[in-house]
């Protein structure tokens, strides 16, 4: 079933936690680091949870993220409810270890789903399955460095169903105190067994509370949608999907980690992700005082800005043409066409296997600007008169009409009942 998601396009997500305090990556530095994280330092355990009770981000202003969200063309909005770590970024019954004990106190996951909410942006939730502080998991120690994969400490028996009963007792608050939640994104299933995890019954328990809900994959073997991290398919995924990934190569706020993207890597990626069909989910980490760290702040308002001109070309739509059609992503809606140049072109560009005698015009989307094009397509359809040939679109694109980030062109088509614009599918 189509769902908003399909085309959503671009989300951000929010990864922030008590670490941020620290400037060490949100709960990977407690356990000592792992490989795919370079810039993980390695905190002692204690050291890590003693800035739990100090948290007091006193600059959170989730209106402004809010509004400059909204200005990107953010469809959608993932905060960490809770983390690995074990911190609830929301008040609950079911532990001291949370937002509510903290110097701060008010509950920032409602602060945060009332602003995205008064923008328009629909709500989403990431909880881990995880939990690094809660003595029945059990929690993480220093005797249980260096973290490896498959090694983890089991509970035992009477330990895991007390487990079980917090964690489901915390997603119903999350689901029957804040509304209607778009999405629930789940993590860290890799320690259990969906047996353990009773991913089944807790599948159902979601639906019940939030029947339109979205789930990811990470809740095994369930999920409305994939998840690749931190890299673009190479091909087009089946099914619904959408790739998370960061600006530097920290969830979290990493004082210590400066490899940041450029805002033109960020742009070329939203383009090649919604050109293959996917959404991108932008992560941003917010520093220890609420506030958005100026390198991440200085991209994202470069990417409002190609947004403010280029939009329609991302948001609401689907994969156009082929690769060998066109060098470079291309999307659509309904019969416009929308060319993303991710390089500068020598003059001209090339669209092939396109009903050439219905393009009605083509032009950059920034400024509506005309270009002018040329067509042709093969002796023998031209011979025969053939009433709707494929061939090829030649575009001139003057040095005036090139965007410093991305250019997109607008090819509008003469609409024809029953016909597709992708040569793929006329055949």
């Amino acid at each position: 079933m189509k769902t908003w998601f399909d085309t959503a396009r671009l989300g951000i997500f929010v990864h922030w936690g008590h670490s941020s305090v620290r400037g060490c990556e949100l709960s990977w530095s407690l356990v000592g680091g792992v490989s795919s994280l370079p810039c993980c330092s390695n905190v002692l355990v204690n050291e890590y949870h003693s800035t739990a009770n100090s948290f007091n981000p006193q600059d959170y202003k989730p209106l402004e993220w809010a509004r400059l969200a909204k200005r990107m063309g953010v469809q959608y909005a993932i905060l960490t409810a809770k983390h690995h770590d074990g911190f609830a970024m929301f008040h609950t019954q079911q532990s001291d270890f949370s937002i509510q004990h903290s110097h701060y106190k008010k509950d920032i996951v409602r602060e945060f789903i009332e602003a995205m909410r008064s923008e328009g942006i629909r709500i989403g939730l990431y909880f881990s399955l995880i939990d690094w502080h809660h003595p029945d998991y059990p929690a993480f120690t220093e005797a249980d460095k260096p973290y490896t994969f498959g090694q983890w400490r089991q509970p035992t028996d009477s330990q895991w169903q007390r487990f079980i009963h917090f964690m489901f007792d915390q997603v119903r608050e999350l689901l029957t105190n804040y509304g209607k939640i778009d999405l629930l994104w789940f993590d860290g299933a890799w320690e259990r067994t969906p047996e353990q995890w009773q991913a089944t019954a807790l599948h159902d328990t979601i639906r019940s509370l939030q029947p339109e809900i979205l789930i990811n994959d990470r809740l095994p073997p369930l999920g409305d949608f994939s998840t690749p991290e931190q890299f673009i398919p190479p091909q087009p995924l089946q099914g619904v999907w959408e790739t998370c990934m960061t600006i530097n190569d920290s969830w979290g706020y990493n004082c210590h980690d400066t490899n940041f993207k450029s805002a033109r890597q960020l742009i070329h990626t939203l383009c090649e992700v919604a050109g293959k069909g996917g959404n991108l989910l932008l992560n941003i980490s917010p520093m220890g005082n609420g506030q958005i760290q100026p390198e991440l702040l200085e991209r994202l308002v470069v990417v409002e800005s190609w947004m403010a001109r280029n939009s329609e070309s991302i948001i609401g739509t689907i994969p156009a043409l082929e690769p060998w059609q066109f060098y470079g992503p291309s999307t659509r809606k309904h019969d416009r066409v929308y060319l993303h140049l991710l390089m500068k072109p020598y003059e001209t560009v090339s669209v092939r296997g396109v009903p050439i005698k219905r393009v009605k015009s083509v032009s950059v989307l920034a400024d509506g600007t005309g270009l002018q094009y040329t067509t042709r397509c093969a002796i023998t359809d031209t011979l025969f008169s053939h009433p709707d040939p494929l061939g090829e679109l030649t575009i001139q694109v003057p040095e005036s009409a090139i965007d410093s980030y991305a250019t997109v062109i607008a090819v509008d088509f003469i609409p024809q009942l029953n016909t597709d614009l992708s040569a793929s599918d006329r055949t």
